[in-house]
């Protein structure tokens, strides 16, 4: 187990330790908030006390759902303060991005934004950051909430299950979890490089 796994595998701990099942949907609402927090220990970890007879298995995974959408309404707050007049003015300060793409995005979001906050909820990092384009569209909170619910029931119940699963060796867990954030993280990267470099060559077709 790495040093940054334990660290967080003991403060979930600490944490459970303190509030029982609430603690744990406490560490996951905060890493709902936070990616550097991640749901592939906290949800583990949980699992693995409750294998152990410390929580509830079932209220383990009720409470981090809880938490889940909690923290996920702080970043839907946060993208809805922001607004589309911010997001606007900062893609047109940004290179190679333009205020059309960020209309395309939100054409998108406004036809498909309730499958893309129920998957987003059931992938690493953009677990995260789906709810940001969600407030900057005012998704209606009912909709968001019960999206959110779903998707992030399903993740937290495979993980949590794993983990009381594995019991002991509940780290396996995460290791798997890292390879599909690693995974996730190569594809963005990916389809970042190709959209500067086609955003690069528009410009010497046009000449």
């Amino acid at each position: 187990m790495s040093g940054f796994v334990s660290v967080v595998a003991d403060w979930a701990t600490s944490m459970m330790n303190a509030l029982g099942s609430p603690g744990a949907g406490l560490a996951n609402a905060l890493d709902s908030i936070f990616p550097i927090l991640p749901s592939e220990v906290v949800l583990p970890v949980a699992g693995f006390a409750a294998s152990r007879g410390e929580l509830g298995l079932a209220a383990v995974i009720v409470w981090t759902t809880i938490g889940s959408v909690a923290g996920s309404l702080v970043v839907y707050g946060a993208g809805a303060w922001l607004g589309r007049d911010r997001v606007r003015a900062l893609a047109a300060r940004m290179p190679l991005v333009k205020t059309a793409d960020v209309d395309r995005a939100e054409a998108w979001f406004a036809r498909h934004g309730g499958k893309t906050v129920l998957l987003g909820r059931m992938l690493p990092v953009f677990r995260v950051l789906i709810s940001v384009p969600a407030g900057v569209e005012r998704m209606p909170l009912v909709r968001f909430i019960g999206y959110t619910a779903i998707g992030s029931a399903v993740w937290n119940t495979v993980f949590v299950v794993a983990g009381y699963s594995l019991g002991e060796h509940w780290e396996r867990v995460e290791a798997y979890g890292s390879l599909l954030s690693k995974a996730v993280i190569a594809m963005v990267a990916a389809a970042v490089i190709v959209f500067v470099a086609v955003r690069l060559r528009r410009p010497a077709r046009r000449g």
